[in-house]
């Protein structure tokens, strides 16, 4: 039975068979759809959060599927999973363990069983468990009959040859026709959690608008599986999850993801600034959604070039940022590596430029549709020369809206470039999201160079391209072709205030100085810390994605009765002013990072605190109750 306080038994109208079905109501369930990489277990698992989203429910996801876009069929790396927990009060994880898996075939199955608790629910379709199938997994013998699926609720049930009677009456094969049981299983799961039905069959009409015939065919499946969970015996219980009413703030609330949020967030940017939006993107996992969804909204100023590579990405990004737009790069790892000489020349020239980093698993190529928060270093650092950039982390696939609203800020204000970290994890995850008002959004217009801004001895006014705002230090921003503005640009280090190109070592010493200062002072928010007791010795730190897996560990830390202080940073660069005195106000301070440590080793040489690292790099994210037994630990060694 799928974990849950079951808080009421009701009925609901009564099936074609008469029999009146059980309706149990449960506060949360976990669900993962598993399949081969061509079973459209990513579809089944959208619609589904999508119609869980409409419904009211609080939701987290977590997408995970393979790097080869189609992996061999039937084996083990080439398993697809959907895990979705939704529930009717605030959540923050897709879950550490599924209630209920729905296993396409034997691979999935065995993939997924190991995070399987016992007493869970698994659907099993039993058309794929031929011996042959079952032989390239390992399986000497069927777990649908060898006793190992005993301390679990199974139903065998034969989803494809289900879906294929179901579409009896369409002009589709066998083969073309057994395509739609991820829809049947869709229906089934929606039946079993009273999921809203009209979405996902207005979604398919939209979908295979151009093949209706298919459209309704996926649409009949989809039927077909949910009146077989109204009338079939071996499903006798659905359940209720019923709306997280208290869990959000009245608003109007859409389910998003991480890259969808940061490209309406860029949008929003560019909007709130008055400029037009470039993006210069050569493709990359799992960043390649930004561009894909940027270059649909050529309506709000947004052009997109897709580079022949990642080194021209961001050099037509920094040229549109040096003609006076909002200019961006998105990539990974691997291209943040290729990016860091032209990434090194935007800080020289001190143009506002945001860099996206959607982290993956590395190094190289690693584990490309896998997550991973090792590219803190790399974007510390990895640039030739003191060339100092800002760095902005988003905790939530929500949260990459708000993040890429600060990033443009720190960007146009102090005319540098710019890091967002997000991740794998961030990227692909999804969770309600409070449309924000537009009178909200930040006021981030600039004002460029129109004329001479410095007068010479001799009384001549001419204009500077480096003499500085005395709050910001940023330089002025002068479109080219502006009359008397012109201006030199290039790699080769300038003469303060003129730009002149300068060899003199006083005159490095001194830029090297400013731009690091210019880093050093942008207006951060001071570090937040979450101590309800006001007596807490331990204190958990995190940044970026590791926000949902810790808030939720802390949370069963408290209701066990113990008392942990926690703080989250979104900005790297630069730190909080004050959390320098928050690392030293605890005796322990745990910093999670799915890293060896990176964060952890520039706050120790910072803070010379012993901030000690709870690290993972498995690319997947951190189980919370993984979290919460290290917490454990460490409160009961504290006391």
């Amino acid at each position: 039975m799928p974990r849950g306080r079951t808080t009421a038994v009701t009925s609901q109208a009564e099936p074609a068979s008469q029999d009146i079905k059980e309706v149990k109501r449960l506060d949360r369930v976990i669900i993962r759809f598993a399949g081969d990489s061509g079973d459209g277990m990513q579809l089944t698992g959208d619609r589904f959060t999508s119609e869980t989203a409409s419904f009211g429910n609080d939701l987290s996801t977590l997408p995970n599927f393979p790097a080869e876009i189609r992996a061999p069929a039937g084996t083990l790396p080439g398993v697809s999973s959907f895990q979705v927990h939704f529930a009717d009060h605030d959540i923050l994880t897709p879950g550490d363990a599924p209630n209920v898996l729905v296993a396409m075939n034997p691979a999935a199955l065995k993939a997924n069983m190991p995070d399987v608790p016992r007493g869970a629910e698994i659907i099993v379709n039993t058309d794929e468990f031929t011996k042959r199938a079952m032989a390239k997994v390992g399986y000497a013998e069927s777990p649908l009959t060898d006793g190992s699926l005993d301390g679990y609720r199974v139903h065998q049930v034969p989803l494809t040859t289900l879906t294929v009677e179901a579409l009896k009456g369409y002009d589709l094969s066998r083969k073309e026709a057994g395509r739609s049981k991820n829809m049947f299983a869709l229906g089934l799961l929606s039946w079993m959690y009273n999921r809203p039905t009209d979405g996902t069959e207005s979604f398919l009409r939209t979908k295979f608008a151009k093949k209706p015939a298919i459209a309704e065919a996926n649409i009949a499946a989809f039927r077909a599986g949910w009146n077989f969970g109204e009338t079939t015996e071996d499903f006798a219980v659905s359940y209720e999850v019923a709306p997280a009413g208290k869990a959000f703030p009245a608003g109007t609330y859409r389910n998003i993801s991480g890259n969808l949020a940061l490209s309406y967030g860029l949008i929003a940017a560019s909007q709130q600034a008055d400029l037009p939006l470039f993006l210069g993107s050569y493709p990359i996992t799992p960043a390649s959604d930004i561009l894909h969804e940027l270059a649909r909204h050529k309506n709000f100023g947004v052009r997109t070039f897709q580079a022949e590579d990642e080194i021209a990405g961001i050099g037509a990004a920094l040229g549109a940022a040096f003609g006076g737009s909002l200019g961006v790069t998105t990539t990974s790892g691997p291209g943040v590596a290729l990016k860091s000489e032209a990434l090194g020349l935007a800080v020289s020239l001190e143009l506002p430029l945001l860099v996206i980093d959607v982290q993956r698993g590395g190094p190289s190529t690693g584990l490309p549709t896998k997550t991973e928060q090792a590219d803190l270093l790399q974007a510390m650092y990895g640039r030739n020369g003191e060339a100092p950039v800002p760095i902005v982390a988003p905790a939530t696939p929500a949260d990459c809206f708000t993040a890429a609203l600060d990033a443009t800020r720190i960007a146009l204000t102090y005319r540098t470039p710019v890091f967002l970290l997000s991740d794998g994890y961030l990227a692909n995850g999804s969770e309600p999201w409070r449309v924000p008002e537009t009178e909200t959004l930040p006021d981030l217009r600039v004002q460029f160079a129109t004329g001479p801004n410095h007068t010479l001895d001799d009384g001549t006014e001419v204009f500077w391209p480096f003499k500085r705002d005395p709050r910001t230090l940023a330089r002025p921003w002068a479109v080219p072709g502006t009359p008397g503005l012109e201006h030199r640009i290039g790699g080769i280090e300038k003469q303060d205030g003129t730009g002149n190109i300068s060899y003199d070592p006083a005159n490095h010493d001194h830029m090297v100085r400013t731009r690091q200062a210019k880093v050093d002072g942008i207006e951060v928010p001071d570090a937040e810390v979450d101590d309800p007791s006001g007596s807490a010795r331990v204190l958990v730190l995190g940044w970026g994605s590791t926000f949902g897996p810790i808030t939720a560990a802390v949370r069963r830390i408290r209701r066990a009765g113990g008392s942990v202080a926690q703080t989250h940073l979104r900005y790297l660069n630069p730190l909080p002013a004050n959390l320098g005195e928050v690392l030293k106000r605890y005796d322990k301070v745990i910093l999670p990072e799915m890293n060896l440590g990176q964060l952890a080793t520039l706050l120790r040489a910072r803070y010379l605190v012993d901030v000690q690292s709870l690290t993972q790099v498995t690319g997947l994210p951190f189980k919370a109750e993984q979290l919460a037994s290290a917490l454990k630990e460490a409160v009961d060694d504290a006391h």
